[in-house]
């Protein structure tokens, strides 16, 4: 959707679960819901940022990118966030540290008790 392709290999994911490891994979709203669809047990996270507005400063800011990548990546986060319902947990990155603790968090309720106090949609 932004012009790169990055894959996981299956098979990795499969032995790391096996081993009775969580794995975190960091992809695009296309990729996790596909995933979702493959496997119905998978927790999806969506990372969220806390405005739009706030999004295009932490691009520019950035300086990585043309006005036209910007442009992209904006378009398509509007996007990506009409699709935010359909995820399990929705996380908020205002602060990278406590976004990071909050992940941990969740993820450790997931893999304690089935992520119960998450049934909101909302972290």
């Amino acid at each position: 959707m932004h012009g790169h392709c990055y894959g996981t290999l299956k098979e990795d994911v499969k032995a790391q679960l096996s081993a009775g490891k969580s794995v975190i994979l960091e992809i695009d709203v296309q990729g996790a819901l596909n995933v979702k669809r493959l496997v119905p047990d998978a927790v999806l996270i969506f990372v969220e940022p806390p405005s739009m507005e706030e999004l295009e400063r932490r691009l520019r800011d950035r300086g990585t990118e043309s006005e036209d990548q910007v442009e992209l990546r904006l378009a398509n986060a509007k996007c990506e966030m009409d699709l935010a319902p359909r995820y399990d947990v929705r996380l908020v990155n205002d602060k990278a540290d406590a976004a990071v603790a909050q992940l941990a968090t969740i993820m450790k309720e997931y893999e304690t008790n089935g992520g119960s106090s998450y049934g909101s949609n909302r972290a």
